[in-house]
């Protein structure tokens, strides 16, 4: 992805941070404007940008911090949490907007809105196999009779995605063809319906006039706008005309894969205050992920995404079961490590995984996908060389008895350096695990003698 060109910007400007002797406000001011040239540079706005280090200016203040405090940790952390207010879509009253959640059993419609050209057929088909691999009864409608061979675009995809679809050759209304689907699917008890309308080449209002119609045919839970993030703080004003002329709204922005202007396109649709619920990473139908700005930030800065990576595990149909319990306990053995690598390698592009590994998505930045790819291997040949009681420990065993990391570097033709970096990972790792699913143990209380 293009826009980890900004994360690694804004991951140097912290690092310059951290090796300087003192943090004072030469210090700050000279990695707030490296952040901020950054974010100018990925298209997003410079009043949102002149916001952002206002707010941690303000927040930071290091003439009032007390002498105990650790300011690096400090500037780190306001750093994060206004990135991620940054790309944040809250509601009027300060709340973060929260997506759309059907129920099985009870049929929701889902209608795709937008321009043409932005992917909007594609994403249906991604969003019916996301929704499909959650479990539910996923039906497509194409009620897109002005493009020419846009049922058959959506007719292979939904083929190749084994989703059911309905549309039609010789209806050219397309409130009929809308309805007609949507009351099939629901007489067939769908539990999510997903309407693809008509787009235009620019904002008409013969686009909205046809949206609102269809509206009122099938009555919606959920309108999606599609937007393409190409066009960057140019999705201000497009989603702004789609708010305008309706009281619904979310957004997908689509090809966030292959473009530096995709942080702008973000934080302009998060300060129309539009909730947007997924990006497209990819032309690949598995291509999209939720958004939430926590874990996109996290991503960004190769921080990872543990909750990002286990969910998309779970829905995979691997067998992991040991290794979801332990990471509900708050545990990450090496045996974990040894089968999430395992499965990373069978999940498909390494570029789209190492996003969610915190330390990997560096590495790809510095060595590529080619041999990322080998280090990877070189990884599981030095967990492969493991005892089963190295395999299930925390890897504390090798701190205590060194002479292990030197069988295991024979044993796998690696080096005892290349060993280190494992358990490194596997330690951070751990650390992160220990945040999403672990709970501290209560302090144990000493036994009081009568």
């Amino acid at each position: 992805m293009v826009l980890a060109d900004l994360g690694r910007r804004i991951n140097a400007a912290m690092a310059d941070l951290t090796r300087s002797n003192v943090v004072d406000e030469k210090v700050l001011d000279s990695m707030l404007k490296e952040i901020c040239m950054a974010l100018l540079e990925s298209d997003v706005n410079v009043k949102l940008v002149s916001t952002l280090r206002a707010n941690i200016k303000k927040k930071i203040n290091l003439k009032d911090q007390a002498p105990g405090v650790n300011r690096r940790r400090l500037v780190q952390k306001t750093v994060f949490d206004e990135l991620c207010a940054l790309v944040d879509c809250q509601s009027e009253d300060g709340d973060s907007a929260s997506a759309f959640k059907p129920k099985k059993g009870r049929s929701s419609v889902i209608m795709f809105v937008g321009l043409q050209g932005a992917g909007k057929t594609t994403s249906c088909t991604k969003l019916a196999l996301w929704y499909q691999r959650r479990g539910f009864k996923v039906g497509l409608v194409c009620a897109d009779t002005f493009r020419a061979g846009a049922f058959d675009q959506l007719k292979q995809n939904a083929t190749k995605a084994k989703v059911p679809y309905y549309g039609s050759y010789t209806e050219t209304d397309p409130v009929a063809v809308a309805a007609a689907g949507v009351a099939r699917f629901k007489s067939e008890k769908f539990d999510i319906i997903i309407v693809d309308t008509s787009g235009r080449h620019r904002q008409e209002e013969e686009l909205f006039a046809e949206m609102v119609q269809i509206s009122k045919a099938v009555k919606p839970d959920q309108t999606i706008m599609v937007l393409d993030a190409t066009i960057g703080q140019a999705a201000e004003s497009q989603s702004k005309a789609f708010k305008e002329s309706s009281d619904f709204g979310a957004i997908i922005l689509t090809k966030m894969d292959g473009h530096a202007k995709g942080g702008g396109a973000i934080s302009a649709v998060a300060a129309t205050r539009t909730p947007i619920v997924f990006i497209g990473t990819g032309e690949h139908i598995h291509d999209l992920e939720p958004f939430t700005p926590t874990q996109f930030i996290s991503k960004l800065l190769g921080m990872g995404d543990i909750k990002g990576l286990v969910d998309h595990v779970k829905h995979m149909n691997l067998d992991q079961k040991e290794t979801m319990k332990h990471i509900e306990q708050g545990i990450f053995t090496i045996r974990d490590l040894r089968d999430q690598m395992s499965n990373i390698m069978k999940m498909g592009p390494l570029s789209k995984m190492a996003g969610m590994i915190p330390g990997m998505s560096q590495l790809m930045g510095e060595v590529g996908e080619e041999e990322s790819g080998k280090r990877l291997k070189r990884m599981m040949y030095i967990m492969d060389s493991m005892t089963e009681k190295e395999l299930d420990s925390d890897g504390k065993i090798f701190v205590s008895e060194p002479t292990r990391m030197t069988r295991v570097a024979k044993g796998s033709g690696t080096s005892v350096r290349e060993v280190e970096e494992v358990l490194s990972q596997q330690r951070t790792m751990a650390r992160m695990v220990k945040q999403v699913g672990g709970k501290k143990p209560r302090p144990k209380m000493k036994r009081l003698r009568a």
